[in-house]
């Protein structure tokens, strides 16, 4: 029996257009959900959007249109990414406003308040809208959030429900303590063992639905909608079908040992600490996994619609091929730290590794073999690499690209050592003996392509069988 994996993405708010920064997040996770379809894994891949909130709200009323037209209208873009980033066609699309994630959702309320670890009260609280979150004296810059600057800070008085997160401290404590690499990478997880470790304070899990109508209304009070993380993250067991498809969930939540989460930098305290203890309450095992990348950044600028350095990765896709643009994500982005994308950055990095690189690879040793191999279905390929494997057991996409290209430098340094084009006038066994060579290493590059590259894969792999030269694979861009 095939073993199972299961990884998700988190569910970006859709009130705006999809950007480089989810591109990276969604192809990073399909690179590793792939890599462990290569490995003979039964693999689960869960995305989505987040549909719920007040800034959505705001956003729906400022257009003049209802709020679920607008999400309807972005969540049809967010549902086109995938696909045109090259995703798995397996990837589940799990919105927050399906019917059967509104009923999980609740389910899920109500297993927490029979816990006892749902209350009301009447709180005042400093607001950002852009993360929704509450924020502290101590969070703020210049008193602003730093996340989102532009926005001013809201207050916040009204009664709603709570979460008892206080009194899951020492639960999530032990968790950390007997789960050593729960948090990719380290000092993320150092980062939220001293959060949890200096005290945790009950979070608000409802607003009124008088100030804000928009989210899932609360089990038995229809004066209140759920605070939107709180829906949110249930999405990642709603997709499997919890609560009704008991045997769904066992097989990819309790049987894989959990999901592996994906997320940005500014979603650990939710992901890493706030879900955890949801999941405690609810009487569920905890997440496999939480793997935490950094931003992408512009000329050392966050990325924003005022400064006008956004990138639209449709628009890079059509220009550049999705291949261009999973290489780039994959290779030059670092997978947790913060790494700067401009245009003539990428340009440079495409024509340099892909069309000089590894089309111009490809094109060389399939001449070669379809003028002096009289077939290439016996030509054996390498065992895929330990430090490949090794860089995809750690979640570093970006060391096990690096793996690849190594291989690709090494083919073509042996090429240019040993000229078989010209031996084979001279020793054309020997020649035919390098060639063979040149064509197993480029077997065994085209598998280590197909997670990361997996169109270039498919083409290079087609040419390999019938023996001739593949089409121009990167056209260069002048």
């Amino acid at each position: 029996m095939a073993k199972k994996f299961y990884l998700t993405t988190t569910l970006p708010y859709v009130n705006a257009d999809p950007h480089i920064g989810f591109a990276l997040e969604l192809v990073h996770a399909d690179i590793i959900a792939r890599y462990h379809t290569l490995q003979g894994e039964e693999v689960f891949f869960n995305t989505g959007t987040d549909e719920h909130g007040l800034k959505i709200y705001r956003n729906a009323t400022a257009v003049g249109k209802d709020p679920q037209t607008y999400v309807d209208e972005y969540a049809a873009k967010f549902r086109r990414l995938p696909e045109a980033l090259g995703v798995m066609p397996e990837v589940h699309f799990i919105r927050t406003t399906d019917t059967k994630h509104k009923a999980a959702a609740q389910e899920f309320w109500r297993r927490c308040e029979r816990a006892g670890d749902i209350y009301k009260k009447n709180y005042k609280i400093k607001y950002c809208v852009g993360c929704e979150l509450e924020k502290s004296d101590s969070e703020l810059v210049n008193g602003r959030c730093p996340i989102h600057p532009n926005l001013e800070l809201e207050f916040i008085e009204e009664e709603n429900y709570f979460f008892r997160f206080s009194k899951y401290q020492e639960d999530l404590l032990k968790l950390y303590a007997d789960r050593p690499d729960f948090v990719v990478p380290n000092f993320r997880f150092n980062e939220i063992k001293k959060f949890v470790e200096a005290g945790l304070e009950d979070f608000s899990i409802s607003r009124l639905k008088e100030k804000m109508p928009w989210g899932v209304s609360v089990p038995g009070d229809d004066t209140q909608v759920m605070y939107v993380w709180f829906d949110a993250l249930v999405d990642y067991i709603s997709t499997i079908d919890w609560p009704q498809d008991e045997t769904s969930f066992k097989k990819w939540w309790v049987d894989t040992g959990g999901v592996v989460q994906f997320a940005g930098k500014d979603q650990i305290r939710q992901q890493a600490a706030m879900w955890q203890a949801m999941l405690l309450s609810a009487g569920l095992p905890p997440s496999k996994q939480i793997v935490i990348h950094g931003f992408i950044t512009s000329e050392g600028q966050k990325m924003s619609k005022s400064l006008g350095n956004v990138i639209d990765p449709f628009a890079l896709i059509d220009e550049y091929g999705v291949d261009a643009v999973r290489y780039f994500l994959a290779r030059h982005i670092n997978p947790f730290e913060d790494s700067d994308f401009t245009l003539e950055r990428f340009k440079e990095a495409y024509n340099a590794n892909l069309a000089n690189g590894l089309g111009n690879l490809a094109s060389r040793v399939m001449t070669m073999s379809a003028e002096h191999l009289p077939d290439t279905s016996t030509v054996p390929e390498h065992a895929l690499p330990e430090e490949f494997k090794n860089a995809f057991e750690h979640f570093n996409v970006q060391e096990a690209a690096e793996v690849l290209w190594q291989w690709i430098g090494k083919v073509d340094a042996r090429i240019a050592e040993t000229e078989p084009y010209k031996l084979v006038k001279e020793n054309p066994a020997k020649a035919k003996e390098i060639i063979t060579e040149c064509v197993s290493d480029l077997r065994t590059i085209c598998r280590m392509l197909r997670p990361l590259l997996p169109s270039t894969c498919e083409k290079l792999e087609a040419a390999i069988l019938a023996n001739k030269k593949p089409e121009n694979l990167f056209p260069r861009k002048d």
